[in-house]
């Protein structure tokens, strides 16, 4: 630190100005004058010097950490599920880049929804938020981000009505294009198993499944949507009811609304003697690595959560980055990516 003193205050001397103008110059921080501001870089560049960065980010107001609020899920490693670990891999990767690091935060469902304190205590510069839900709580929190102008954005989860800056993909039309696919291979008794209607997820991926029955003039029925919470362990506690409905000749498909629940899904339904591809078509959503590893590998949904993460990193540092007289004009970020479908022996051909 001694050293970082010495060498500012020789620049100083070089460019015949105060210590405190060469650290307004440095951090671009204040109006200087466009002569000052050349003698104060040209002696710094004769001197080879070189500013604590640690340094830049108090004179800016800085923290530098980049803050990820995560749900805190009882009995689930985060870090090992596809979703939250691809997204995360996209943010960390991208905030590296723009010279942030990452603060995680772990919010447990009960706890208050206090986000606006991260900003006030200065511990984050710009917050993502993943597994926002659609309460009452998380309303008030979002609310007095935006209202106090603090920098944030929203993963897979946007709220009717609302201009908060959003990245996701396109739910809607993942699971239209799965009940289209199933529907144009024959099946008709298609079962959606959806996740809590908390999450837009949810609701966008229902509206797709709704969509593609209308299309092809099928019913609509209460009854062919189950609700599980995106576990494999909700999956498997399903499939005693999904397998009296195949067997019942009620039932002939099922899309799950992600692979967890597909997976838990096969596994109760093989329990019980029904095999996917031969007794019932399934496609999950996520296109997990572990779609690819099922007997019979899972027909799924590719969602690139990777991209999603980089791409809330790198729209929201931006805006982080503008001139706060600019931050109030800024549009709000509103970002859909592409989904595709990967078909594979889970939901062969329906036979004849």
């Amino acid at each position: 630190m001694e050293e970082g003193l010495i060498r500012r205050s020789e620049v100083a001397k070089l460019a015949g100005v105060s210590e405190a103008t060469v650290s307004r110059v440095l951090n671009g921080v204040g109006p200087i004058k466009e002569e000052t501001r050349d003698r104060v870089l040209e002696a710094a560049r004769q001197l080879n010097y070189v500013p604590s960065a640690l340094a830049q980010r108090f004179a800016r107001s800085r923290s530098g950490n980049l803050g990820v609020i995560l749900p805190l899920l009882p009995k689930v490693n985060l870090f090992s599920t596809f979703y939250f670990s691809e997204i995360l891999s996209g943010i960390g990767v991208t905030a590296k880049e723009h010279g942030y690091d990452l603060l995680l935060l772990f919010r447990k469902p009960e706890e208050p929804r206090d986000y606006a304190n991260l900003f006030k205590s200065q511990k984050v510069d710009g917050c993502i938020i993943l597994g926002a839900q659609n309460v009452p709580g998380e309303r008030a929190a979002l609310k007095e981000l935006q209202e106090g102008n603090y920098p944030f954005c929203l993963v897979n989860q946007r709220f009717d009505g609302e201009s908060y800056n959003t990245i996701d993909a396109d739910q809607r039309m993942g699971s239209h294009e799965a009940a289209r696919s199933l529907i144009r291979q024959g099946y008709r008794r298609i079962l959606f198993l959806n996740g809590p209607a908390v999450y837009s997820n949810s609701v966008d991926r229902l509206k797709g499944y709704h969509q593609a029955l209308e299309e092809a003039g099928l019913p609509i029925t209460p009854s062919m949507v189950l609700v599980g919470n995106y576990s494999r362990t909700s999956g498997y506690q399903h499939a005693e009811a999904i397998a009296g409905m195949i067997r019942g000749g009620l039932a002939d498909a099922v899309i799950a609304a992600n692979d967890r629940m597909a997976i838990g899904l096969l596994q109760g339904l093989k329990e019980r003697g029904l095999r996917a591809g031969e007794d019932v078509a399934i496609i999950g959503c996520d296109d997990s690595d572990g779609a690819k590893l099922t007997d019979p590998p899972l027909s799924s949904i590719v969602v690139p959560f990777y991209q999603i993460g980089c791409e809330a990193a790198s729209k929201l540092l931006g805006a982080v980055a503008a001139d706060p007289q600019d931050k109030k004009l800024q549009p709000v970020i509103q970002v859909k990516l592409p989904v595709r479908l990967v078909e594979r022996a889970s939901s062969s051909v329906i036979s004849t």
